[in-house]
């Protein structure tokens, strides 16, 4: 096999094993609940194997700027989320989702162009996600039901996936660290389950599921943060590893005090 065609085998292996992990864990947090299912489709399952791919193909001062541009997205990404979650009490499925990425979009056009450092995008985080949780604590107890997964959920979210990735990977070379790191925060996993869940359950339910999310983001945020510090020091290989860790710790840790919370009441 020609080294031409062993690149376009690899590229494309590894954007269908990426869109199958990611269907998976979207389909198991639906099965979970809103709470739970919430901090499942938090966790890095997204970003996380399009800065693998990145870090194959550059270096680790590539992924550390990227993960700052990341971080000052993430609040993009909760600010998408409050925006939907309000609108999906009443609204239809489109106008929810529409008006919701327009504010991702504008969010998103207003902070890239900054110089951020970690710092200052570590303290964007905090008051905007802090604002978020307060919006969308009304919202968050409204119960789901259970669903069947039929194909087209699982097709939808394996072809945004698989193209989030493709054009990651592809643009890489020519945006460089900080416009990598912005469309490695495209809202992807968000945006799928509000896709597959708003016309099953409705929109209360899925704006449950997304409400929960909020608190997701923060320890997401906090890897991104970790990304960050350590992938110059110890290497990409090794941070990503440890930001990974931080991610699960963070939502192992809010789940374990959502079961006693819900435990002692």
């Amino acid at each position: 096999m020609s080294p031409e065609l062993m690149f376009w085998f690899m590229f494309i292996t590894k954007m269908a094993i990426t869109a199958l992990f990611v269907s998976l864990a979207t389909i198991i947090a639906e099965k979970l609940g809103a709470t739970a299912g919430a901090l499942v489709a938090t966790l890095p399952v997204s970003a996380g194997p399009v800065y693998v791919l990145l870090a194959v193909d550059h270096d680790s001062a590539f992924i550390s700027v990227s993960a700052v541009a990341s971080l000052a997205l993430n609040a993009a990404t909760a600010i998408f989320v409050t925006v939907y979650v309000l609108l999906a009490q009443q609204r239809s499925l489109w106008i929810s989702v529409s008006l919701a990425l327009a504010a991702w979009l504008a969010t998103a056009v207003t902070l890239t162009p900054v110089h951020w450092t970690a710092w200052s995008a570590a303290v964007l985080n905090v008051a905007v996600l802090a604002l978020c949780l307060v919006i969308v604590e009304p919202f968050r107890h409204v119960r789901m039901t259970p669903t069947i997964h039929s194909w087209y959920a699982f097709a939808v979210r394996a072809a945004m996936v698989t193209l989030l990735v493709g054009a990651v990977v592809v643009l890489s070379f020519k945006i460089g660290p900080a416009g990598s790191g912005v469309l490695a925060m495209f809202p992807v996993i968000s945006m799928s389950i509000m896709v597959i869940l708003h016309r099953r359950v409705g929109g209360p339910a899925t704006a449950a599921l997304l409400a929960n999310a909020i608190y997701g983001l923060a320890g997401f945020g906090v890897a991104l943060l970790t990304l960050h510090l350590t992938a110059v020091p110890f290497g990409s290989a090794v941070a990503l590893i440890v930001a990974l860790g931080v991610s699960v710790c963070w939502n192992a840790t809010i789940y374990a005090a959502r079961r006693r919370h819900q435990t002692l009441a």
